[in-house]
């Protein structure tokens, strides 16, 4: 009855997904790209957004050149959404016409140890494409840590996309239980560590100069498991294909002093993210406020 009662709630989704697949490719992509360049013209709020994040990572770039990366980032927002719809039609025979993977023996090295891996990545470039890909390629699907959306329709449509290549979802709140028991069977999990958290949430931690309240979960659970965390980012080409570096184990830091490796393994892995969006910049979600939680916020409520 379960299973029927699954299969029944996904029909809907299927239909929506099928009908959208109708349309090419291409055309979807041209489509959305052009959406992204005209929301930016026409969505006040998240301009404004974008350009002040991009103030305050690139001081040092002229106006025009900030303003030329946030039109550049809705155009890629545009582009992710367009290609995610697509993920029902990757398979094994075609994925390699759209997406490549680079250090995938640095991958299978960190499993062999047994004790799970840590896929340390942002919203950049085409994550959804990258996690959809991975197990296309490894033969290993991998857990995702997700919030789920608040329209259960939409957030089904969402997670269905997700697993289709055999990904699993795991949602974000009261995670860390079960990533533990993931990583206990030496399986691998993907966290996209850019987004901003509650000063109760996180340690503040320096991302591009400014003070960014960062999540301290896999810094927790890299230290507690001993799982490898290894570096995951996507580069689009000119001609639309994805390269995925997946870069060598990290080295973390261990002084014994929980709190201390803590923060600083957290830095460790925001250097990491912070490297690849100043390499290509048009490739982050800038439209997220990562700096809206302000260490003086924190003082104040500490009563400090």
């Amino acid at each position: 009855m379960k299973a029927e009662a699954e299969r029944g709630r996904s029909l809907p989704e299927d239909c929506l997904l099928g009908s959208l697949n109708l349309v090419p490719l291409r055309w979807r992509i041209f489509f959305f790209e052009k959406l992204g360049r005209l929301l930016y013209g026409l969505d006040d709020r998240h301009r404004r957004i974008a350009l002040r994040n991009l103030a305050l990572a690139f001081p040092e770039k002229e106006k025009k050149e900030r303003e030329a990366i946030a039109r550049s980032a809705f155009t890629n927002l545009g582009r992710v959404v367009a290609e995610f719809t697509f993920i029902p039609r990757l398979s094994k025979k075609n994925v390699d016409r759209y997406i490549s993977f680079q250090g995938l023996e640095n991958f299978h090295r960190a499993l062999e140890k047994g004790k799970g891996v840590l896929f340390l990545t942002a919203h950049y470039g085409n994550w959804e494409w990258m996690a959809a890909a991975f197990p296309l390629f490894s033969g290993h699907p991998t857990y995702v840590v997700f919030r789920p959306l608040e329209n259960r329709f939409l957030d089904g449509v969402v997670q269905r996309l997700r697993t289709t290549t055999g990904n699993r979802s795991i949602p974000k709140r009261k995670a860390m239980g079960q990533i533990l028991r993931v990583m206990k069977a030496g399986k691998t999990v993907g966290i996209l560590l850019d987004q901003n958290m509650a000063w109760q949430e996180g340690v503040f931690v320096d991302f591009f100069g400014e003070a960014a309240c960062t999540n301290t979960g896999m810094a927790l659970l890299a230290l507690k498991t001993g799982a490898a965390v290894l570096p995951a980012f996507n580069l689009r080409g000119r001609d639309g294909r994805y390269r995925v570096i997946i870069e060598p184990e990290l080295s973390l830091i261990r002084t014994g002093d929980k709190d201390a490796d803590v923060l600083q393994n957290t830095q460790l892995f925001t250097r990491v993210i912070e490297r690849y969006i100043r390499n290509y910049p048009d490739h982050w979600l800038w439209v997220h406020q990562r700096w809206k939680t302000r260490p003086w916020q924190a003082r104040r409520l500490q009563g400090v």
